[in-house]
C-alpha cells in the first residue's frame, strides 16, 4: 500500500479505537455508577451522574486516545509511512 491508503487506514482504525475506547469507558463507569453510587444518592441525581459519567468517558476517552497513538508515534516512523493529511504547511512561492 502507499503512503495515502495507509494513511486513511489509520485514520479509521484510530478512529475505530478511540470510539470503542470511550463506549467502553461509559459503560464500566456507568456499572460502576449503579453498583456503588446509586443506591446512596437521591432518586434526582440520576440524570446529573449520567451527564458526569458522558463528560467523564469522553474526557478519559481522549487521554487514553493520546497516550495510545504517543506510543505508537514513538514506536512507527510516521514520516516514513504516512503521507500528510492536509498538505504541506509552508506556503509554496508563487510567481504571479
Amino acid at each position: 500500500m502507499n503512503k495515502k491508503a495507509n494513511t486513511w487506514v489509520f485514520i479509521l482504525i484510530a478512529t475505530v479505537f478511540n470510539v470503542v475506547v470511550t463506549a467502553g469507558l461509559f459503560i464500566g463507569l456507568f456499572v460502576l455508577y449503579v453498583r456503588l453510587f446509586m443506591p446512596l444518592l437521591p432518586d434526582g441525581s440520576q440524570q446529573w451522574a449520567f451527564l458526569v459519567i458522558f463528560v467523564l468517558a469522553i474526557v478519559l476517552g481522549f487521554l487514553v486516545y493520546r497516550l495510545a497513538m504517543k506510543i505508537f508515534m514513538k514506536k512507527v516512523n510516521v514520516d516514513d509511512k504516512f503521507a500528510p493529511i492536509f498538505g504541506n504547511r509552508r506556503p509554496r512561492n508563487r510567481l504571479d
